[in-house]
């Protein structure tokens, strides 16, 4: 449609069909059933990113800060994602999980952990010795543990196929193939220039279309769509790859449910530990290193635009220079899958030798301010009429349809939007 059409409705854009971008798009079809929702998303499928290839924690919201917008949307979504799956009859399995402390020094962190759990209201977590721990998973060892009996595993691509199926039902559009290469901000609306891969006099084809909201849920590309939309230069998205080894079939049922280690304040990330996934496999993992391309899944496809922009952007050398340890751990991990699992081991004894085999890796849309630093909570932009999911780092899978909300809300809020009121001319009657 154009600007210059007499329009009968509402009309949104979401860019991506992510599990974010898919559970907004279901979210306005649901809040404003007589809008037109069209999705983008530039590659075949649905969840062709982070949402197809992550382990499937549903988290329960123990490690962040109380009060951030992380902690409220991570315990609503997982509310919201639950009744979800039942209702659809998705896969979805409270195996629970402990993150469990081997060192005297890991204790204090520990506690501080089940402080922020408790604060944070995640449901009957408690912290546990060792008799207790063998109790819950008798392959376990550690001193002390928070055991959060209510984590769940589930299948985020399945969940993000299903919100595209609601949209769908509901009358909206999602256009596969199309990637968004402008965005052009208007003062009642946007301007989306898109291309659909399609040749056509030597090479893709574009169209441009008029829609009064954009809201982009990008991902990956999130910093580059947000520069599109005249967004603020940072924060900007470093790849970071995670490898994760899924375990021969005998030890499958090694763990009832999951086993963390406590996050070490010397590493950026988490570190290994031990899922499993809702289809009965077991997997170790992930290690964390710089990924040479945002959608470099295999290893040796290596985005040479993305590389450069790491290289030429002095945050991240600022990141860098503080974090060699950890670079070199991280590394050690990636060269030896032994070592690898030797650290899954200190937590499960009965693994050591166990045998693994690489499964394709995640890479996480990791953002990074102008100082360098990793931005923990989610950061969502306005810029206008359009929307900017900037950081949507785990638990964003667990927070989708929570963050879906409060997007709505906030577009609601900031435009005036009326669910009962969908067309401009009922507006301005």
């Amino acid at each position: 449609m154009t600007q210059d059409n007499q329009r009968a409705e509402r009309s949104f854009a979401v860019i991506g069909a992510g599990i974010n971008g898919a559970a907004v798009a279901r979210e306005i079809t649901q809040r404003f059933p007589d809008a037109s929702v069209t999705v983008f998303e530039k590659a075949d499928h649905v969840a062709a990113h982070q949402s197809g290839h992550n382990s499937g924690v549903v988290h329960a919201g123990l490690y962040y800060e109380p009060g951030s917008l992380k902690a409220r949307l991570c315990r609503r979504g997982v509310n919201l994602l639950r009744g979800y799956a039942a209702a659809k009859g998705l896969p979805y399995d409270e195996c629970g999980k402990i993150v469990v402390a081997l060192r005297p020094e890991e204790e204090e962190r520990l506690r501080s952990i089940f402080e922020r759990a408790v604060a944070n209201g995640v449901p009957d977590v408690e912290l546990i010795g060792p008799e207790r721990i063998r109790e819950i998973e008798p392959n376990a060892v550690g001193r002390l543990a928070l055991h959060s009996p209510h984590t769940a595993i589930t299948d985020y691509a399945e969940i993000a196929r299903s919100f595209v199926d609601d949209v769908r039902s509901s009358g909206g559009t999602v256009c596969l193939n199309t990637e968004v290469i402008d965005i052009d901000i208007q003062p009642n609306g946007c301007t989306i220039t898109t291309t659909d891969g399609s040749s056509y006099r030597g090479g893709p084809s574009e169209r441009r279309e008029y829609f009064d909201f954009v809201i982009a849920c990008a991902g990956l590309q999130s910093d580059q769509v947000a520069k599109m939309a005249g967004g603020a230069a940072h924060p900007t998205i470093v790849p970071f790859f995670g490898q994760y080894s899924q375990l021969a079939p005998e030890h499958r049922t090694i763990l009832n449910g999951l086993v963390y280690p406590v996050p070490d304040p010397a590493y950026p990330f988490l570190g290994v530990h031990l899922t499993k996934r809702v289809d009965g496999e077991m997997l170790v993992g992930p290690n964390a290193f710089l990924s040479f391309g945002r959608e470099n899944y295999a290893g040796w496809k290596i985005g040479v635009k993305d590389s450069l922009r790491v290289a030429t952007d002095p945050a991240f050398w600022k990141f860098a220079a503080r974090n060699m340890k950890a670079a070199v751990h991280e590394f050690a991990a990636v060269l030896s899958r032994k070592k690898f699992l030797a650290g899954a081991a200190e937590y499960v004894p009965s693994l050591r030798g166990a045998v693994s085999t690489p499964i394709t890796r995640g890479i996480r849309a990791q953002a990074m301010d102008a100082e360098g630093e990793l931005i923990d909570d989610f950061v969502i932009e306005q810029q206008g009429r359009a929307t900017l999911i900037r950081n949507a780092p785990s638990p964003g899978a667990t927070s989708s349809m929570a963050i879906a909300e409060h997007i709505l809300d906030v577009v609601a809020d900031t435009h005036g939007l009326d669910p009962s009121s969908q067309t401009k001319a009922q507006k301005d009657d």
